[in-house]
């Protein structure tokens, strides 16, 4: 019995997809408008009322239902076949919708031109000033 009260704790549930989701205890509570240590007793409770779970799952961006679905297992075998079968298929060709990049490195080159744009427009500026 007590095994099964562990697969439905949904604080629990709730506290692995918020660390799944890289969010932070304080992160999820400024979204909810709560305390970080009202998060913690969200995610140490074994049952939440309706109203307070979907407020949860709407800040964690899932369903309350994926919520109370969530498995370990599950997830663990959902990302073990994503990265098993997205980077190539068996004659070794690549999907069309694989990312190339780092879609870091982007922002950080998009971030150096405007940067560099708006030295430019200082210098351009400067020389007009400069004529008068």
């Amino acid at each position: 019995m007590e095994t099964v009260k562990k697969n439905n704790h949904i604080g629990r549930k709730i506290g692995r997809i918020r660390e799944l989701r890289g969010m932070k205890q304080e992160t999820l509570a400024e979204m909810l408008g709560v305390s970080q240590q009202s998060v913690s007793k969200i995610e140490q409770s074994e049952t939440l009322d309706n109203e307070r779970l979907e407020a949860v799952a709407k800040a964690l961006g899932v369903t309350p239902e994926a919520i109370h679905n969530f498995s370990e297992e599950l997830a663990i075998n959902y990302f073990n076949n994503f990265y098993d079968n997205s980077f190539s298929n068996s004659q070794g060709t690549f999907h069309p919708n694989n990312c190339t990049f780092n879609p870091l490195d982007k922002v950080v080159e998009l971030y150096e031109r405007l940067v560099q744009a708006e030295k430019d427009k200082v210098t351009y500026l400067e020389k007009l000033l400069d004529k008068k």
